[in-house]
């Protein structure tokens, strides 16, 4: 099987915002409790973060987390989660059915990114909760001093404002299982008034409004439409959430599931810029894509879990092959719209549908996620290229013209370094990929990095953690401006050169 990339330096998409490689941290299963933060833990700092999940984060070089949530965040109290930890409450938290100890909360989450490497994006409760609550916890959060909530934050020990730019306005708040659930009408008002009075807090902060919790909502893309006709002049993003499962077994279209959240970004800046002309706007709104990944394979043992527990196994995906092969298309899906999609995050970042995993007590693991959101987040960087691509197509029985080859070039001119992306979709067959830089001048392969494995089912546990990873043992060679490379059959390929 053969296929042809072409690529020029000329045509150019966007430049790659870093936060496109964001991640997502939720009170949520295991993900705080067990996952980034393990007191007693033998790798546990004098604050309780775990140190050898700390060096997998900073491994994936992850620039922004969100955080609290999620679900969890619409019935959330931030007040609960700061100051004495002794004096701080247990409660009933209802959007997952545990107990929330509050031991772990806002500034903890704050001293742990600053050690991590990232930055916050915070999200406010628009479910129980709405303005009121959003001003106080900007003023707690960015005012340097002088106020009360400026001044509870130092009296809490923390003397220099955690200066937190970037804000989502709630959460999901277009579903039913959402605690707070509003129509868009409702929603856009709530948003809108909350944005208000934040930035009269801090002007310097930017602003996510929600969007549609899934390309499947009934009431996609009207959602987006109404919400932006409310908040447009003061948010600049609107967020898209997507999952995908393969839970009937139909790899082929599980492969394929990217055009389809291709589709879904083009229909969120469709709308967005619809609601832009309507009212004869300057500003593009961009996309925060702040909850994608693959969810499925924890459904069944979540359904018999018990409630009211403290920090339950939830959502806890056992990653195999083809989700990777998936994320890695998924990634390729966002950088082919840089110029809009400028932040993401994958959801989630410990345990709970995660790259990393852990053992309580016990140890860290990187999933076979890890590694193609590694691969984006180290050598994605510079200007996402327009990709002509040649390549033999398939049909499933929902999705049609799918090609087997999906792929981006990035070119970061400071490196002086071209980076191929591509996956091989083909479950039989290997794939000769020709690349066409021609604008480069001569090229030099660096190196070309393959994830590969026989069994797509093929798993990374804690004691063979490294059943599926990747090596650069690929055949990538250049010939003055044109690089041939064979990409094996269900595959995940780096390509990087000098040019």
């Amino acid at each position: 099987m053969k296929a042809k990339l072409t690529v020029d330096k000329d045509f150019v998409i966007g430049k790659i915002d870093k936060r496109i490689y964001g991640s997502f941290i939720e009170h949520l299963g295991r993900a705080v409790y067990g996952g980034i933060y393990e007191p007693g833990h033998a790798t546990a700092d004098e604050q309780g973060f775990r140190e050898d999940v700390l060096a997998l984060v900073r491994e994936l070089q992850t620039p922004i987390v969100r955080y609290p949530g999620g679900n969890f965040v619409s019935g959330y109290n931030w007040e609960d989660g700061v100051g004495p930890v002794e004096a701080r409450k247990k409660r009933l938290e209802l959007a997952w059915r545990t107990i929330e100890p509050n031991t772990f909360g806002l500034n903890e989450f704050a001293g742990w990114c600053r050690k991590a490497g990232t930055e916050a994006m915070m999200a406010v409760n628009l479910g129980t909760r709405g303005a009121d609550e959003a001003r106080n916890l900007v003023e707690y959060c960015n005012h340097p001093s002088g106020s009360y909530y400026s001044d509870l934050r130092a009296s809490h020990g923390c003397h220099a404002p955690h200066a937190i730019k970037t804000w989502c306005l709630g959460n999901e708040m277009d579903g039913p299982w959402q605690i707070g659930h509003k129509t868009a009408h409702e929603y856009g008002r709530t948003a809108l008034e909350s944005a208000k009075v934040m930035k009269w807090v801090d002007p310097t902060i930017e602003l996510v409004a929600c969007g549609s919790s899934s390309l499947g909502m009934k009431t996609f893309p009207e959602w987006e439409a109404t919400v932006l006709d409310h908040t447009y002049e003061q948010v600049e993003y609107i967020s898209l959430h997507q999952y995908y499962g393969n839970r009937d077994g139909d790899s082929p279209t599980f492969l394929a599931r990217s055009l389809e959240m291709d589709q879904f970004i083009h229909s969120v800046i469709a709308t967005c810029d619809y609601v832009k002309a309507r009212k004869r706007g300057k500003k593009d709104i961009h996309l925060s894509f702040d909850e994608w990944n693959v969810w499925y394979h924890s459904n069944e043992a979540d359904r018999q879990m018990e409630p009211w527990q403290v920090a339950p196994p939830q959502l806890e995906d056992v990653y195999n092959h083809e989700d990777a092969l998936l994320v890695g298309c998924m990634l390729i899906s966002m950088l082919k719209r840089a110029d809009r999609v400028k932040m993401a995050c994958l959801a989630q970042l410990v345990n709970v549908i995660a790259p990393i995993m852990t053992a309580n007590d016990g140890g860290a693991w990187r999933q076979t996620i890890f590694y193609p959101f590694l691969h984006a987040s180290v050598y994605g960087h510079g200007e996402a290229l327009v990709p002509l691509v040649q390549s033999p197509k398939y049909d499933t029985k929902t999705i049609t013209d799918v090609p087997y080859l999906e792929s981006i070039a990035v070119y970061n001119e400071a490196r002086g370094e071209v980076t191929i992306f591509a996956v091989n979709r083909s479950l039989d067959e290997a794939m000769t990929l020709q690349s066409d830089l021609r604008s480069f001048g001569d090229c030099r392969v660096i190196a070309h990095t393959v994830l590969e494995h026989d069994d797509l089912k093929a798993v990374n546990t804690e004691a063979q953690p490294d059943t599926v990873k990747p090596h650069d043992g690929g055949d990538a060679a250049a010939d003055g401006t044109l690089v041939t490379a064979t990409l094996p059959r269900q595959s995940w390929n780096v390509i990087r050169l000098s040019v």
